[in-house]
């Protein structure tokens, strides 16, 4: 018999791999990435405090496109980005979160950078 592989318990096994080893401070906060198969969520986190600092996604009221290309990942970096600064943040950790850096997840890493943010 064929078992199917569960890539999703293999990418959170990856993700607590990951975050064993990095983490966020009040200075410099950890940016974590979600992807779903429909939306882009994206998030400065505080993890000494235990605290999201700002936010930005897809399901926002102020987002009306579809948030699964790289159109849309290009757009919550740039809105994380500017939330950041807002707040001022300039330098970031980048939390993956066990996705591969390729498309969605790296268009929101630059769209970010070019934002301003640094990491």
């Amino acid at each position: 018999m064929i078992k199917a592989i569960n890539k999703n318990a293999n990418r959170l096994r990856r993700h607590k791999r990951v975050r064993g080893k990095i983490s966020g401070t009040a200075d410099r906060p950890r940016l974590n990435v979600f992807r779903s198969a429909n939306h882009m969520y994206a998030q400065l986190i505080d993890d000494d405090k235990g605290v999201t600092l700002c936010s930005a996604s897809t399901t926002e009221k102020a987002f009306s496109e579809y948030g699964g290309n790289v159109e849309a990942a290009k757009k919550i970096g740039a809105e994380i980005a500017e939330k950041g600064k807002q707040a001022g943040i300039t330098t970031v950790v980048f939390d993956r979160s066990g996705y591969v850096y390729h498309g969605r997840v790296a268009a929101l890493a630059d769209a970010a950078r070019e934002g301003g943010l640094k990491f």
